[in-house]
């Protein structure tokens, strides 16, 4: 019987600088003969691809768009996390709950009791072993958007207090997280993110061995 894998996500609001930090966290887990699934949410299968593409462009209503997101999840976790764990596989995943809290419920206004329904209902049993969340103020993350993409979708295009209310649910989420989310800043040099960002990882992969 292969012995469960790891779950690892990265959070932050738009314009933290995941995705190259994400690419050295699977670099690090395959060097030391590890087999990853690296995957993102909204998204991760084609019916959730969809879904994201619907969320990140159509306006809609605020528990639509939660209804949407943990959809998706549920796709997303039925046919991709939840089989790589059984497998032994490692699991490297751009956002997950956390996300929704801090978007649906920080910014957008989502009611927190429905949001608790919705994940003790989609993952009742289930968290990541290890968060990693970027905190940035929302100013540089615009400006790294603005200096990165040509274009942008619904969300990075909101205005500024809804990243602050976004990022102020990330870091109450983090705060609540009994240690599992390590909250990185992400304004530092690249080279400097990347050393705690690795060394976080690597306790992890120290605990797991």
């Amino acid at each position: 019987m292969s012995v469960r894998g790891r779950f690892i996500t990265f959070e932050g609001i738009d314009g933290a600088g995941k995705s190259s930090q994400i690419a050295a966290t699977v670099d690090l887990l395959r060097a030391r003969g590890l087999t990853v699934v690296q995957s993102r949410e909204p998204g991760g299968t084609p019916l959730a691809e969809k879904l994201r593409s619907i969320v990140l462009a159509d306006p809609m209503h605020l528990e639509t768009e939660a209804l949407l997101m943990f959809a998706a999840r549920r796709e997303h976790l039925a046919l991709v996390i939840e089989p790589a764990l059984a497998r032994g596989d490692w699991v490297v995943c751009d956002r997950f709950t956390d996300a929704t809290y801090a978007y649906q419920v920080g910014g957008r206004g989502l009611g927190d009791d429905k949001f608790r329904a919705l994940e003790q209902w989609v993952h009742p049993h289930l968290q990541p072993d290890l968060t990693l969340l970027f905190d940035v103020p929302p100013a540089l993350a615009a400006e790294r958007l603005a200096n990165g993409r040509a274009e942008t979708d619904r969300f990075e295009r909101e205005q500024r207090d809804f990243f602050e209310r976004v990022r102020a649910a990330y870091l109450q989420r983090a705060a609540g997280s009994a240690g599992r989310i390590l909250v990185v800043d992400a304004s530092r040099p690249i080279g400097t993110v990347t050393a705690e960002v690795l060394a976080g990882v690597g306790r992890l992969l120290d605990l797991a061995a």
